[in-house]
C-alpha cells in the first residue's frame, strides 16, 4: 500500500500506518475515529503508528489502507482534556535500585518525576495502562527488569524502557516499581472507563501516604450468579473451563481492553443461527469438557463442536437442534476432536453487559469469568429455531493454517523455517495466545520494533524464537516483532487448537485471503437448513 504515509497490511483484517511522531499518531487516530468508516472495528495508537482493525466482510482493506495513507491528522488541541494529577507515594521496592542505575538518590528520582509533565503515548498491555513518555533523560535510560515479576500489585507506579506507567490491576510485569497510587486507573462500570487516554498530559504528584486502590483490593471469588428472568438455566457442573461469549467488545481497544468473544467465531455464529439467534447472541464456550446445564423451561439448544452431548444421561445426535424439556439436564462431555464447543440456547444467554459485551476475557478479567457450579443464567426471548447443519464443524478444512507475511520484515531464511516446520501447541496456551514449540526455535533478528496495536492472529516472535499466535484475549498493544498474521478465514481453526496439536503454515497473499474469507462466509450461509422440527417424510 502506498500514499502519503507508509501503510502495511496486518493480515486481511488490519492495517498499520507508520508515522513520524507521537503527535501525528494521535491526530491520525482521532481523524480516522471521527470519520466513522463502516467496517472499522477499532483504532489503536502505538508509539509511532496507528493500527486499524477491520471486519473484512464489511470493509475493503485496500480502501482502508489508502484512507490511512492519505488522511490528514486532526491538529493538536482539537480535543484538549485537562491535565491529570496522579498522587504517588514513592516507596517502591525498586526505588533504590533505580537510583543506583542512574546515579541519583531516591529523593532526586522522585523530584525529577514530579517536576515533569508526561504524556500518554498510548494505552495498552492492560485496560487503563497508559504508557507515559517525556521522562527526564536520566530516567528514560532505565531498562526493563531482566526477569519479570509474576505479580505486580494494582496501583504500582513503575519505570522501564523510556516509559512510566501505573498498573491498573494486579498482573505480571517487568518494570521497576518506584511507588504506588490509590487513584483508580480503570473502571468498566463508569464512563469514560479509563482514567488515561492517548494524548492526555499527566503530572505525578508527591503524596505522603496513599491507601490501597479500591480496584486492587482482594474481593475473593465472585458471587454466584442469580438471574430473576422467567427463563433460566442452572449450571449443575461447570466443566473444565466454560465461559459466556458473544462476538466481543468493539471500539474499546484504545482503552487497552481486549476484544474477547468466541475463540472459534464461526462455530459460535453457526450455533446461534441453528437456534434462531442473531450472530451476536451470547453462548457458552466450553473447553475440553463442557458443563451440565439444567433448564427451568422448555428450550431449544444447538451444540457446535465435537463434544458428546446427552440429555438426562442419554446421548443425542449432533448436527441438529435439540429440544430440552423443563427440568431436564443437558451435559456436554469431553471433546472427541478440537478443543472448544459452543452451546447456543434459543433466546441467548442474558447476563449483564460490560463495555457492550457479555464476553469474559482471561487477560483483564472483564465479564463474569469462568462459570461456576450453582450459577443461574437468564435466557432471552426465543426466536424460531432452524433444523440442522450440513456440517457440524465449519471451521476446519485441513491441518494447515493460512498466513500472510508481515507486517514486519524478516530474513527469508527465518520465514522459510517458519513455514517448513511442523510446530506443536504448547501446554501454556490459552485464550490469550497459542504458544508454539519446536526442537529448533527460529533465529530472531535484532529488529527495532516500537510498541503498536495488535490484531488477533498476529504471530509474534519473542526472543526465545518460539512463535506465539495471538488469540481473542491478547493485549491490545505489543512490542514483539510480528513475522506473519493468520488470515481471518482460519481464526476458527486457531480457537480449536489444543496442547500437543501439530500446526503447519501455508503462505497466501491478500487476494487469496479475501477469497478464503468469502468462501468461509458462503459456507456459513449454506450451513443451516430448514426449520425445526426437521421433516423426515
Amino acid at each position: 500500500m502506498t500514499g502519503f504515509r507508509p501503510v502495511r497490511t496486518f493480515g486481511d483484517g488490519g492495517a498499520v500506518a507508520d508515522v513520524d511522531s507521537l503527535e501525528e499518531a494521535h491526530g491520525l487516530a482521532a481523524a480516522v475515529s471521527a470519520a466513522r468508516h463502516d467496517g472499522i472495528d477499532d483504532v489503536i495508537v502505538g508509539h509511532r503508528s496507528v493500527t486499524v482493525v477491520i471486519d473484512p466482510t464489511r470493509a475493503d482493506l485496500a480502501g482502508v489502507g489508502q484512507m490511512l495513507a492519505t488522511t490528514v491528522p486532526l491538529p493538536p488541541g482539537s480535543a484538549t482534556r485537562p491535565r491529570i494529577d496522579i498522587p504517588v507515594t514513592f516507596d517502591g521496592v525498586d526505588l533504590d535500585e533505580v537510583g543506583h542505575l542512574v546515579s541519583l538518590s531516591p529523593t532526586r528520582v522522585a523530584a525529577l518525576l514530579t517536576g515533569t509533565d508526561l504524556q500518554v503515548a498510548f494505552v495498552g498491555f492492560a485496560p487503563g495502562f497508559g504508557y507515559l513518555v517525556g521522562l527526564p533523560p536520566e530516567l528514560a535510560s532505565v531498562p526493563r527488569r531482566p526477569t519479570p515479576r509474576p505479580s505486580v500489585p494494582g496501583g504500582s507506579v513503575a519505570l522501564a524502557g523510556g516509559f512510566a506507567g501505573v498498573y491498573p490491576q494486579a498482573s505480571p510485569g517487568g518494570w521497576h516499581l518506584i511507588g504506588r497510587t490509590d487513584m483508580p486507573m480503570f473502571d468498566p462500570e463508569s464512563p469514560p472507563y479509563s482514567a488515561l487516554r492517548a494524548g492526555d498530559i499527566v503530572r505525578l504528584r508527591q503524596a505522603d501516604s496513599v491507601g490501597t486502590p479500591a480496584h486492587s483490593r482482594s474481593t475473593g471469588q465472585r458471587p454466584t450468579l442469580r438471574s430473576d428472568a422467567t427463563r433460566t438455566v442452572r449450571v449443575e457442573d461447570a466443566g473444565w473451563l466454560s465461559f459466556v461469549q458473544d462476538r466481543g467488545r468493539l471500539g474499546v481497544a484504545g482503552l487497552g481492553v481486549p476484544r474477547a468473544g468466541g475463540a472459534d467465531p464461526y462455530a459460535l455464529r453457526l450455533a446461534n443461527r441453528m437456534v434462531g439467534n442473531g450472530d451476536d447472541g451470547a453462548v457458552v464456550e466450553t473447553t475440553a469438557r463442557g458443563p451440565a446445564l439444567r433448564f427451568s423451561v422448555p428450550a431449544h439448544v444447538a451444540v457446535v463442536g465435537t463434544a458428546v452431548v446427552s440429555i438426562d444421561g442419554h446421548e443425542v445426535p449432533s448436527g441438529s437442534v435439540i429440544p430440552v424439556a423443563a427440568g431436564q439436564t443437558m451435559t456436554t462431555g469431553s471433546e472427541k476432536g478440537g478443543l472448544r464447543s459452543y452451546i447456543a440456547i434459543a433466546g441467548g444467554i442474558d447476563i449483564a453487559r460490560v463495555l457492550g459485551s457479555r464476553s469474559s476475557d482471561v487477560l483483564s478479567g472483564l465479564g463474569v469469568g469462568p462459570l461456576r457450579s450453582g450459577d443461574v443464567l437468564g435466557l432471552g426471548p426465543p426466536g424460531r429455531p432452524s433444523g440442522r447443519t450440513r456440517a457440524i464443524d465449519a471451521s476446519r478444512e485441513g491441518p494447515t493454517v493460512r498466513i500472510m507475511v508481515g507486517p514486519d520484515v524478516f530474513p527469508s531464511a527465518t520465514f522459510e523455517r517458519l513455514v517448513s516446520t511442523t510446530w506443536e501447541v504448547g501446554s501454556s496456551s490459552n485464550r490469550i495466545g497459542v504458544r508454539l514449540q519446536a526442537d529448533r526455535p527460529l533465529a530472531v533478528p535484532n529488529l527495532d520494533i516500537a510498541s503498536r496495536g495488535m490484531v488477533t492472529g498476529a504471530i509474534q516472535l519473542p526472543p526465545d524464537g518460539q512463535p506465539i499466535i495471538l488469540l481473542n484475549d491478547h493485549a491490545t498493544v505489543g512490542g514483539y516483532p510480528v513475522i506473519a498474521t493468520v488470515v481471518s478465514a482460519d481464526l476458527g481453526l486457531l480457537g480449536q487448537l489444543g496442547p500437543g496439536d501439530p500446526v503447519r503454515f501455508g503462505l497466501v497473499d491478500l487476494t487469496e485471503a479475501v477469497e478464503g474469507r468469502r468462501k468461509r462466509e458462503r459456507t456459513m450461509d449454506d450451513a443451516v437448513m430448514g426449520w425445526y422440527p426437521v421433516r423426515t417424510d
